[in-house]
């Protein structure tokens, strides 16, 4: 297959210690591609990936040595989430990121040395999974909505509620959790880190999804579950603007990753085409099929300048990027379904079944309009970002 164009900026961007670590995450991700259909039937994937991909770094890459992690920057994520995709399962690496990307970084920001030492460390480690738990019935995207509720007993919270479409959440060790300690609307939430060994705590049901079918997405109850107040992230309902922090990076990742996803599709799209004929010639020499790739490359390649634009505000001075990770997480979405649809259309009846990978990208992508913020919530917020 071919590989994807590099231009200069990309040699100013990544040097030697990139290559290599970017050829470290491809030879694993390529090692986990001949199970995917596999797991996606199981809806889960072996509980020892996860330290796989930890004995390589890939759960700590930005994180402080003290914790285990390798204390790099923004560009190495950026190679980790563009070789990932090489998996051909997006559930897998859904699974990983909210390890690596969603659950542990407001760990690292804004937890006590002791709650690190608790939980961070045995997640970068591989030894515990991590979970994120946001969303509830009542409202995925609308933060300010959330109703479980975290009262003060002593020295201790005690939690009641419900939370929905949470990954990694039939098996998470720990939930980095956010909860309503004060009064209705984005002022009184907090986020603590919940062990889900804790008395009261039930899974209900693994929820069965259109795509990203071997990432474990749970409904999970809480019903008067104790836990420390050590176990406290950061200030008492100061949370909210902790978790815009996280949707930094949770979004901007799912962006880079998505980008890299698009371009391998075509790639491949491409060279299907060359192999099969129609009318006694290539698919890919038809005009209709060569004009829609190069248009799909160009606007991949503008969706890659925008996110790795986004990547050197973040590096920088990260909550000056919001608007960049906003307008990038939009277009790449979108995007998605677009060139998935016809790099789906170009493998003809193939690409209805599951003999080829396009058709488990195409139905996985859907979520890239919905997970981490809606489409319509990004366009929101750039309303109000550009002052409109």
């Amino acid at each position: 297959m071919t590989e994807p164009k590099v231009n200069m900026q990309d040699d100013e961007i990544f040097g030697e210690d990139h290559h290599a670590f970017r050829k470290t995450v491809r030879q694993f991700a390529e090692s986990l591609e001949p199970f995917s259909e596999e797991w996606d039937r199981a809806g889960i994937f072996p509980r020892e990936v996860f330290k796989q991909a930890a004995d390589l770094g890939l759960l700590g890459i930005r994180f402080d040595e003290s914790v285990g992690g390798m204390g790099l920057d923004w560009w190495f994520t950026v190679c980790y989430a563009e070789e990932l995709v090489r998996t051909r399962n997006a559930g897998v690496n859904m699974a990983l990121m909210v390890q690596s990307d969603m659950a542990t970084p407001i760990i690292d920001e804004i937890g006590t040395d002791e709650v690190k030492k608790e939980f961070l460390a045995p997640a970068v480690a591989g030894d515990k999974i991590a979970a994120l738990g946001i969303s509830e019935p009542g409202g995925g995207s609308d933060v300010a909505a959330i109703r479980t509720t975290a009262r003060t007993d002593g020295d201790d919270y005690i939690i009641n509620g419900q939370k929905l479409w949470i990954t990694n959440g039939t098996r998470a060790d720990f939930i980095t959790l956010a909860v309503r300690t004060g009064d209705d609307g984005f002022g009184g939430i907090s986020l603590l880190v919940f062990p889900t060994d804790v008395k009261g705590f039930s899974v209900g049901k693994s929820i069965k999804k259109i795509g990203n079918k071997s990432s474990d997405t749970a409904e999970i109850f809480f019903d008067d579950c104790r836990v420390p107040k050590r176990y406290l992230l950061g200030e008492e309902n100061m949370g909210f603007y902790h978790i815009m922090t996280n949707f930094q990076g949770e979004r901007l990742i799912a962006t880079v990753s998505a980008v890299a996803g698009l371009e391998l599709a075509i790639r491949e799209a491409v060279a299907y085409g060359n192999d099969r004929k129609a009318f006694n010639k290539p698919i890919s020499k038809f005009q209709v099929w060569r004009h829609k790739m190069v248009e799909h490359l160009t606007a991949v390649e503008a969706a890659r300048r925008l996110a790795y634009y986004a990547v050197d505000k973040t590096n920088k001075k990260p909550m000056e990027a919001t608007r960049e990770i906003t307008m990038g997480k939009l277009f790449a979405g979108d995007l998605a379904q677009r060139v998935l649809y016809d790099c789906m259309q170009m493998h003809g009846g193939f690409g209805y079944t599951t003999e080829y990978p396009i058709g488990r990208a195409w139905v996985d992508a859907r979520l890239m309009t919905v997970g981490g913020g809606t489409s319509e919530v990004m366009k929101e917020i750039l309303v109000k970002l550009e002052g409109l």
